[in-house]
C-alpha cells in the first residue's frame, strides 16, 4: 500500500468521496440521513449568519439535496446529537461525549471559550444561574433580564450569557435543544444522564482516535492537516506511528514530497481512485464552514482554491463579498458566488459570481452550475434566482442562459 500514488484528480476524487460529495444523492433523504452524515463527517460546524440558510443545515443540504432541516433540531432535542468545542462549536454524535469529556474538565485550555477570571470574580452570579436552571428548568439567554445597562452584540454578553456559555465550556451545562436557533441550557445530568466519567476514554486514546477518525473523515490526509479537524493541541501523535503499527496506511500524491495517510477503511477505494474510477458529477454549493473548505490550507494543497471569508473584513476591502459559497463541480472548487436569499419575495440572489482564474465556462459548466444554483434557491423556497455581476463577464450571460426564464418548471435541471 505505501507504493500506491495517487494523481491530484484521483486524491480530490478520494476526498470528496469520503466526504459523501463524489456524486449527487441516489434518493430521497431521511430523518436518519441526517444523523449518518454528521456521524459520517464526525462533526457539522454550528455559524449563525443567515442570509442563506445558517451553515450547518446548507452543509447537510449539499450531500443530501432536498431534506427537512428541523431533523437536525429533533436529533439534539432527541439527544442523538449534543454541542460542544470540536473543530469549533459543532453538533457532534452523542455516543462521542467521552471524547470531549477531557476538554470540559480542563476548561482553561480552551482559551477564549472559556474564562477562569469570570469564574473566580463572579462566582455568587454563576452559582446564580445554576440554580435558577436547577430550580426552574432548561433557560435561554434571553430568559434572563439584561441589568447592566449595555449593548448586546456578541462582544457585549450580559453577564448571564458569558455564565451560560462558561459553564457550557466546563460541561457543567449541555444544550438541551434550540429555538429559533437560540440555545436552550439544561443541567449536564438531565441532558445525558447515562454519561458518568468512570466512562472516559484515558486521554492518549483520545488523541489516537481523533487522528484515526480525521484521515478516516478526509479520504487521506497529510501530516500537517490532521490536527485541524478536531482542533487539537500538542502533543499530537505520530501519524507515521501509528502507520507503522497499522493502524493507517501511507500513500503519496504526485507532486508532494511527505507521504498522505489513508484509513484502512478507505483502502478499496483509494485503489479506485488511482484506477480513475472514481468520477466526481456532483454540482453544488459549499457552506464557508464545510470540512472540505474551513481548512484554508488543505483547500489550497488539495483544490488550489484559496478561499477567506470576507464576513469579518470591512465592506469596501472585500474582494468577493460578504458571505460567499464556493463553487463545487465535478471534483473541482470552481468559483464561488455572494448569495443572499430573499425568502419572502421568492428570490435567491447572485450578488455577485466569481470564477478561479483559468476555469473555462463551457455551456455545460453553466447548465450544471444552474442546476446547483436552482436546486438551491428552491430548497430556501426562492422560486426565482436572479444573477448579478460576473467575473468572467461572459459567465453571466451563460448563466442567464443556462438558467433561461427564473421561474422555470420545477425539475428541468433535476440531479
Amino acid at each position: 500500500m505505501s507504493e500506491l500514488t495517487l494523481s491530484m484528480s484521483a486524491a480530490r476524487a478520494l476526498h470528496l468521496q469520503a466526504q459523501r460529495m463524489l456524486r449527487p444523492p441516489r434518493r430521497k433523504a431521511t430523518k436518519a440521513d441526517v444523523l449518518d452524515t454528521i456521524r459520517h463527517m464526525g462533526m457539522l460546524q454550528i455559524d449563525t449568519i443567515h442570509v442563506v440558510a445558517r451553515s450547518p443545515y446548507l452543509v447537510l443540504w449539499s450531500r443530501l439535496g432536498d431534506y427537512r432541516p428541523e431533523w437536525l433540531d429533533q436529533h439534539l432535542a432527541e439527544g442523538s446529537l449534543f454541542e460542544y468545542w470540536a473543530h469549533e462549536a459543532c453538533f457532534l454524535p452523542i455516543e462521542d461525549y467521552g471524547l470531549y469529556r477531557h476538554r470540559m474538565l480542563d476548561p482553561s485550555a480552551m482559551g477564549w471559550k472559556y474564562s477562569e477570571t469570570w469564574m473566580r470574580e463572579r462566582a455568587a452570579d454563576v452559582k446564580r444561574v445554576m440554580d435558577h436552571i436547577r430550580t426552574h428548568g432548561p433557560a435561554r439567554s434571553s430568559d434572563f433580564e439584561r441589568t447592566d445597562g449595555q449593548g448586546g452584540g456578541w462582544w457585549e454578553w450580559k453577564p448571564e450569557k458569558r455564565s451560560l456559555e462558561v459553564l457550557f465550556t466546563a460541561g457543567a451545562l449541555m444544550i438541551a435543544r434550540r429555538h429559533n436557533f437560540q440555545r436552550i441550557y439544561d443541567l449536564a445530568e438531565r441532558v445525558h444522564p447515562t454519561w458518568h466519567d468512570s466512562q472516559m476514554p484515558a486521554l492518549d486514546e483520545v488523541r489516537r482516535q481523533f487522528v484515526l477518525r480525521t484521515v478516516r473523515a478526509l479520504g487521506l490526509a497529510r501530516a500537517a492537516w490532521i490536527p485541524d479537524y478536531h482542533r487539537t493541541k500538542r502533543p499530537h501523535p505520530d501519524p507515521a506511528a501509528l502507520a507503522a503499527r497499522g493502524e493507517l496506511l501511507c500513500a503519496r500524491v504526485e507532486g508532494w514530497d511527505d507521504p498522505v495517510y489513508l484509513h484502512p477503511e478507505l483502502e478499496d477505494a483509494a485503489h479506485q481512485a488511482a484506477r480513475g474510477e472514481l468520477a466526481p458529477t456532483l454540482t453544488t454549493l459549499l457552506s464557508p464552514f464545510d470540512p472540505i473548505v474551513w481548512d484554508r490550507r488543505r483547500a489550497l494543497d488539495l483544490f488550489g482554491f484559496d478561499y477567506r471569508l470576507e464576513c469579518y473584513t470591512p465592506a469596501e476591502k472585500r474582494r468577493y463579498g460578504y458571505f460567499t459559497l464556493p463553487l463545487l463541480r465535478r471534483g473541482a472548487l470552481v468559483g464561488r458566488i455572494d448569495a443572499k436569499a430573499h425568502r419572502r419575495e421568492g428570490v435567491f440572489e447572485l450578488k455577485a459570481a466569481m470564477l478561479e482564474p483559468g476555469v473555462r465556462a463551457s455551456e455545460r459548466f453553466a447548465s450544471d452550475i444552474a442546476g446547483a444554483l436552482v436546486r438551491c434557491a428552491r430548497w430556501h423556497g426562492c422560486e426565482q434566482v436572479a444573477v448579478g455581476p460576473a467575473e468572467p463577464a461572459a459567465f453571466a450571460i451563460q448563466l442567464q442562459g443556462a438558467l433561461g426564464d427564473a421561474s422555470m418548471p420545477k425539475g428541468k435541471f433535476a440531479a
